[in-house]
């Protein structure tokens, strides 16, 4: 099955499911066809964009901002560690 495309067109899951299905397995790959990568591609991915996408860039102020709740966080574990106490259940005890 010879199918000649438009690059502008879209594919419809049914043209596709027919051209996979009218391929012939044992044909060998030709040498000249260039490596799909996708829409979006800017350089060489271990795994496919169409499968998953790289992560959205966060602002730095999102990051400052998650530092420092950790911090606020690690440095309140490590006050009511200071003064002998205990919060593993959730409630604050002596230890």
């Amino acid at each position: 099955m010879e199918a000649d495309f438009d690059e502008g067109r879209a594919i419809s899951d049914d043209e596709l499911s027919a051209l996979a299905l009218a391929a012939d397995p044992s044909a060998p790959i030709d040498t000249t066809a260039p490596p799909w990568r996708g829409a979006w591609a800017s350089g060489p991915l271990l795994i496919p964009e169409w499968y998953m996408p790289r992560p959205t860039s966060s602002s730095s102020r999102r990051r400052r901002g998650a530092l420092i709740a950790i911090g606020l966080v690690l440095a309140g574990l490590l006050i009511i560690d200071a003064f002998g106490l205990c919060i593993t259940s959730g409630f604050l005890s002596l230890a």
